[in-house]
């Protein structure tokens, strides 16, 4: 369902002024999970509860991209146990909410090097992206042991090595054309959850000038409500980049 432009009103929202592209540090769960006694198992699976509500909500209000940083290439020095179960976390949401994300348009897109991950996750994660890649809808970007800093690298090789074969100097285009991000708008709003106020390697190049939105919610308790919050945020600010002010 497509909120109406009178829907989008009531939530406090002007259509010309909602981001094309929302990216979010998904922080919090293990915090949240320890504020209540529980295992941080118990955080990460209320985290992809709270991911469900913000992807439905996006999808409905129109926003065209929403990359979320769900496993950093950090992660990796993680518990071999905790990351156990964010494995069998992404395998259980991906059989549980494919049918939807599917009747809802939204298009799967993995970025990072999804080779690290077991078989099954990598299987699980394809096979979403492969019955959803010709959807219209929300371009759902999920960023697995990704790492900003690695994707500039890989990114660069790729275009010297393309202009080399072309005889040329590469150029910014070759550049961004080799972002795994490279069908995507800039990103316009990125929301970071829990307190911490870092990008903590996380689309460094495609955030250039997006706008910066930090809450003390932890990432299990950020809701609609929340998200509201953000988007009116990124509403009431002027973006100028680089240039002056029209007011």
């Amino acid at each position: 369902m497509r909120y109406t432009d009178a829907e989008l009103e009531a939530f406090g929202l002007n259509r010309a002024a909602i981001p094309r592209h929302v990216a979010i540090i998904m922080d919090g769960n293990g915090r949240w999970a320890k504020a209540r006694g529980l295992r941080r198992s118990a955080g990460h699976r209320a985290g992809v509860d709270a991911l469900r509500e913000i992807i439905r909500f996006s999808s409905d209000a129109g926003i065209e991209a929403l990359t979320v940083y769900a496993f950093s290439t950090e992660n990796k020095k993680r518990p071999p146990e905790e990351i156990g179960v964010l494995c069998s976390l992404l395998i259980e949401y991906f059989r549980k909410e494919i049918d939807e994300l599917d009747e809802n348009r939204v298009r799967i897109q993995s970025i990072g090097d999804l080779s690290w991950f077991p078989e099954n996750v990598q299987t699980a994660v394809r096979n979403a992206e492969v019955r959803t890649k010709d959807n219209q809808g929300l371009k759902l970007n999920i960023a697995l042991n990704y790492g900003s800093q690695a994707e500039i690298i890989r990114a660069m090789q790729l275009a010297c090595r393309a202009a080399a074969c072309e005889g040329r100097e590469p150029v910014q285009a070759d550049f961004e054309a080799n972002l795994y991000t490279a069908d995507l708008p800039p990103v316009d709003l990125l929301i970071r959850t829990s307190g911490e106020e870092r990008i903590s390697n996380f689309l460094l190049y495609q955030l250039a000038y997006a706008e910066l939105y930090f809450t003390e919610t932890y990432w299990p308790d950020f809701d609609r409500a929340q998200y509201l919050l953000a988007l009116q945020a990124f509403g009431r600010r002027s973006r100028r980049f680089g240039g002056l002010s029209a007011k």
